[in-house]
């Protein structure tokens, strides 16, 4: 009963500061504080539908909508006045012409401006078997494939001696460290576009804090229960394995939710590019067991935890539309590749840098280098 005292007169405390209006001050805002998010925008035959949420501290009403400047009638389901962190669908009866771009703004009855584009107008694909399988070949094309590719190095890698090998590991993490950067900047710039009241900030460190613990603390359950060398390194090349794959769930979702809103231009440029970038991820998971001899049934596993995620992210980005939602699969990601880089460089790369510094250091920048020009090239 003692610890809920604080806790009843905290309440007591606040109770009172309603109660007076915020001790007598009770200042009204010179303009309204109103916020719409623009959640999805789904274009049909001579149809625009929009799905909105008011982020305001209050209720707002939709009074008008423009499309490129002029007044356009239009319906709001289930009403043009929406609650706090309440949902509406505007739909438009619009002769939209495939390829030209549009601008569409809402008006709330306070006068205030609500604005998204479409660049590249293109019917929206219904969700259906069709395009659910043409996801699920997609993360196949964008995962499991250039991953499985780029594990057969392994013979080459056996023949490496050891400061080689020393390379190759620090190449590994430079590698992790520069994809966990990619997804938090990519994570930050969608979190930029969400309302405040869902506190993008909040839901990167939750996502990247919470992932590096997690995996932290199934990582040292795991060395501790099998103290054998080999049996070490193929825990370690797991847990690379799981980090690149949840990764990967960020990629698929980016390339899921291009070819959602007809970016298909955009959608086959992604998938190019993550196609050519994983291949470096499918060496990044052997480098630990490179000198082991594993079997074709455990490479394939670990093929599939870390390009078997990019699969759930097409799917999740092409047939589910949720901003938060994609911030938080990005930080979970950067969060995961970021504690993989700092248990592979705290058991194969750090202990050997007083002996070889310059290898480490070389190393390090050559995984990051490598992919920032991989970058160049293929964005």
């Amino acid at each position: 009963m003692i610890f809920l005292l604080p806790v009843l007169a905290l309440a007591a405390v606040v109770a009172l500061f309603v109660w007076t209006s915020g001790a007598g001050l009770n200042v009204a805002p010179a303009a309204p504080t109103e916020t719409l998010q623009f959640e999805q925008t789904i274009l049909r035959p001579g149809e625009i539908e929009l799905h909105v949420r008011n982020t305001s501290p209050q209720e707002l009403t939709i009074a008008q909508v423009n499309v490129n400047d002029a007044i356009w009638p239009y319906t709001a389901t289930p009403g043009a006045t929406i609650d706090r962190l309440g949902s509406a669908t505007v739909t438009l009866r619009y002769p939209w012409v495939t390829g030209e771009a549009y601008q569409i703004t809402l008006f709330s009855t306070s006068g205030v401006a609500f604005s998204t584009a479409i660049p590249v107008a293109a019917v929206t694909p219904a969700p259906s078997a069709g395009t659910f399988w043409s996801f699920t070949l997609i993360g196949v094309y964008v995962g499991i494939i250039p991953i499985l590719l780029g594990m057969c190095w392994l013979p080459a890698l056996r023949r490496l001696g050891p400061r080689a090998m020393l390379f190759l590991m620090a190449a590994t993490v430079g590698l992790l460290i520069y994809l966990g950067v990619e997804a938090l900047a990519e994570a930050l710039e969608i979190s930029a576009t969400l309302g405040g009241v869902f506190q993008g900030a909040g839901i990167i460190a939750i996502g990247v804090v919470g992932t590096f613990l997690l995996l932290n603390a199934a990582n040292q359950r795991q060395l501790l229960s099998k103290r054998g060398g080999a049996s070490q390194r193929m825990a370690l090349a797991t847990m690379v394995a799981l980090g690149i794959g949840l990764h990967n769930l960020g990629e698929g979702l980016a390339i899921g939710a291009a070819y959602s809103v007809g970016a298909a231009t955009l959608g086959t440029f992604l998938v190019v590019g993550f196609i050519i970038q994983n291949l470096t991820e499918g060496l990044g998971i052997i480098a630990p067991i490179a000198k082991e001899r594993p079997s074709l049934r455990a490479l394939a596993l670990l093929g599939l935890i870390g390009g078997g995620p990019a699969i759930a992210g097409a799917w999740v980005g092409g047939l589910v539309s949720s901003q938060p939602l994609a911030v938080l699969f990005l930080a979970i990601g950067a969060g995961a590749v970021f504690q993989v880089a700092y248990t592979l460089g705290k058991e194969m790369v750090w202990g050997a840098k007083r002996e070889a510094p310059f290898t480490v250091f070389g190393g390090v920048m050559t995984g990051m280098l490598l992919l920032y020009v991989t970058g160049l090239i293929i964005k």
